[in-house]
């Protein structure tokens, strides 16, 4: 199953880290970091997996993916 949850990565100045939000997941704020963009990303990854398979677990449904309609 291939879901597709938005991530939002942040330079926070304050941490000297990039900071991960994932909006479809609301009870989540910032989620886990990285040194790099590209840690921050895989990281980021790793905690939507572990809450996808979290909420299957518990038998709770998932957040819907939000969707972005190109005008291309």
């Amino acid at each position: 199953m291939k879901l597709h949850y938005s991530m939002v990565i942040q330079w926070s100045e304050e941490d000297k880290l990039y900071l991960v939000h994932l909006p479809e997941f609301p009870s989540q704020h910032f989620v886990t970091h990285g040194a790099t963009y590209e840690e921050a990303a895989k990281r980021g990854q790793e905690v939507i997996e572990m809450l996808i398979e979290d909420y299957q677990e518990s038998g709770k449904p998932l957040p819907e993916p939000q969707r972005v309609i190109s005008a291309a």
